[in-house]
């Protein structure tokens, strides 16, 4: 019984633990192994303010810049750059994979042209096997989806582009 007692207290220290460093690295999940023990810690994810924190109107201007000193250089990205300019990005808050419908036979949660709500979901990214909805950041009109379908992302990356 005693034994009993000390593995539920050395379990609680390494759920606090793992809490601890959900809430300092702004993962979703984590996992830890012992033997038998296996441990998951886990959060949902409230995206409403994870895309506006990135697709906020400060973060275009540094990405634009950069770009446009590269434009001669690089013609492919010249185009995206000036189509950024048109609207708003909305960025991957997590490197993943981008899934732009709910299951391979459903349509797709949005297709340019589309007038959006803020909270609708736009897409899906996969992290670490869970799905994360990204949510329009405010309403608008979806000028561009700027990812395929089953694509791998990059934190910060452009997914869509929002018109007002």
């Amino acid at each position: 019984m005693a034994d009993d007692k000390k593995h539920a207290e050395i379990d609680a220290a390494l759920v606090r633990q793992l809490a601890e460093i959900l809430n300092e690295t702004d993962l979703t999940e984590v996992e830890v192994e012992r033997g038998e023990l296996r441990i998951r810690v886990a959060r949902e994810v409230t995206v409403n303010a994870a895309p506006v924190q990135y697709a906020a109107a400060p973060a275009p201007a540094p990405i634009a810049a950069p770009a446009a000193a590269a434009a001669p250089v690089s013609m492919p990205s010249d185009p995206a750059t000036i189509v950024a300019r048109a609207g708003e990005e909305v960025k991957s808050p997590m490197v993943g994979t981008a899934y732009l419908q709910p299951s391979p036979e459903a349509a797709p949660f949005v297709q340019p042209g589309d007038k959006v709500k803020k909270g609708q979901t736009l897409l899906i990214v996969e992290a670490m096997k869970t799905m994360n909805p990204i949510q329009a950041p405010r309403d608008g009109v979806v000028a561009d989806i700027l990812v395929g379908d089953g694509q791998p992302i990059e934190f910060g990356e452009p997914l869509v582009l929002l018109e007002a």
